[in-house]
């Protein structure tokens, strides 16, 4: 089940008869010469379609090094517009842009760096009616959000939809990465069942947020969808990396699935994203 469900991945990037031009030899050079990449990778990457959700601290990071990649399509979901106190963390945002939309600033920023790159635009908060259809329409999805309630739908969503995911968090000096692939290791619920109250946990203006963290993490995500799309190395799949950036220390934490989880265990409960899975208790 897993093999089949990055072999989604495969079939959508099999471009026929696909070869680079001279131009994208050039700017793709340090790439080409990987063994894990060479054409047949970059071609890979020039066909795929990604989906990042959240276009703020992680999604910055994220969406430049997928945009100089090389990733063919990329879907950019996000309702906020960019305020000057974004622009700490938020780099791919500037003083100009203050008071756009993010999806707009971003897709600009895209489109500057790498004319290869089509972008799309999702100027709204990814909703539960609207998940699995959007997730759907793309290869891999990447969850950079600020929130809990993002972070489970985003879960719940690929999961439903069949589509790997990276979902990451930060705070203060601190991250934390996943990847979810459908049918191979556990999923983001495996590790916490529901989001926290509402107030339990201290959202990034309260708690704070150091530019630097979400640069290290969106970078990792980054490398976590290009693995995917390449289909080589080893995936954060089952390993929990969590960042502590005072002490410049990175751990892994294996994970295996929970057969109680509600989206992923022997009998799941969760058929609409966001939901508990709890029924009739």
């Amino acid at each position: 089940m897993a093999r089949a469900n990055l072999n989604r991945v495969k079939r959508s990037n099999e471009v026929a008869e696909m070869s680079l031009r001279e131009d994208q030899l050039k700017r793709y050079a340090r790439q080409l010469v990987i063994d894990e990449i060479g054409d047949e990778g970059q071609e890979k990457l020039l066909g795929a379609r990604v989906l990042v959700v959240g276009a703020g601290g992680l999604g910055s990071p994220l969406l430049y090094y997928l945009a100089a990649a090389g990733v063919g399509t990329i879907g950019i979901a996000d309702g906020d517009f960019v305020d000057i106190s974004n622009l700490q963390r938020q780099i791919i945002h500037g003083t100009d842009d203050i008071g756009r939309p993010k999806v707009e600033s971003a897709a600009d920023k895209i489109r500057k760096l790498n004319p290869d790159v089509n972008v799309e635009l999702h100027g709204e908060r990814i909703t539960a009616d609207k998940a699995v259809d959007i997730i759907s329409r793309y290869d891999v999805a990447a969850d950079a959000s600020d929130n809990f309630a993002t972070k489970f739908l985003m879960n719940d969503a690929a999961y439903l939809a069949g589509k790997p995911l990276s979902i990451a968090g930060i705070s203060g000096f601190d991250g934390q990465a996943l990847t979810v692939v459908p049918g191979r290791g556990p999923c983001y619920r495996c590790l916490f069942r529901n989001p926290p109250p509402p107030g339990s946990v201290p959202v990034s203006l309260e708690a704070g947020v150091v530019g630097t963290s979400p640069g290290i993490i969106g970078a990792v995500q980054a490398n976590e969808v290009i693995k995917i799309i390449i289909e080589k190395g080893e995936l954060l799949c089952g390993r929990f990396l969590v960042f502590d950036g005072l002490r410049t220390r990175f751990d892994i934490i294996e994970v295996e699935r929970d057969p109680s989880c509600p989206l992923c265990g022997d009998n799941p409960g969760i058929k609409i994203p966001g939901d508990s899975g709890v029924r009739d208790e």
